[in-house]
């Protein structure tokens, strides 16, 4: 299970170039504004999403100004009736708790079983601030080095775009 400690020693055994800065915890992207953490709109949303069946899971990536509604988004990639999954369910493929969601999380999908929808307008930007499984922390690496250890790990994704 990739913890904050296990992140910080994956990025740095794969020699990847990041900034890490420690605070408290921040479990929304209010809480991101309020600690001067997201000047740049660099900062991710993350939505953990289960269809109405609860047997496919996605996570979606999103700048942190933009809302997304959930039934649009579902017609425009062809998914059945999307809703927040259950804490539960974010233990069990991410690893994560409620307030920590982030794209890192994939590294604990052992069965690769969730799909990645990534905001192509992060890909206009230098670099994105995460979570590194842990909402006390949050790290910024460039947007080609993350959509790598996605890709790398073997989940799903696709860089698509996200109507504000």
């Amino acid at each position: 299970m990739y913890d904050k400690e296990q992140v910080r020693k994956l990025l740095d055994e794969k020699g990847i170039a990041y900034e890490w800065i420690d605070h408290e915890a921040a479990f929304t992207i209010e809480d991101m504004v309020r600690l001067g953490l997201d000047t740049n709109l660099d900062v991710a949303k993350n939505l953990f999403l289960r269809d109405d069946k609860g047997v496919n899971h996605y996570l979606i990536v999103v700048r942190a100004d933009k809302k997304v509604n959930l039934k649009n988004f579902g017609k425009m990639f062809t998914l059945n009736r999307l809703s927040f999954a259950s804490e539960e369910r974010l233990g069990k493929y991410l690893g994560l708790k409620k307030g920590a969601v982030t794209p890192l999380g994939i590294l604990n999908d052992t069965e690769k079983k969730v799909k990645v929808y990534f905001d192509q307008d992060f890909m206009e930007m230098e670099k994105i601030g995460v979570h590194p499984n842990d909402n006390t922390a949050s790290v910024y690496l460039s947007v080609k080095t993350l959509l790598n250890i996605i890709r790398e790990h073997g989940n799903e994704l696709e860089v698509v775009e996200i109507p504000n």
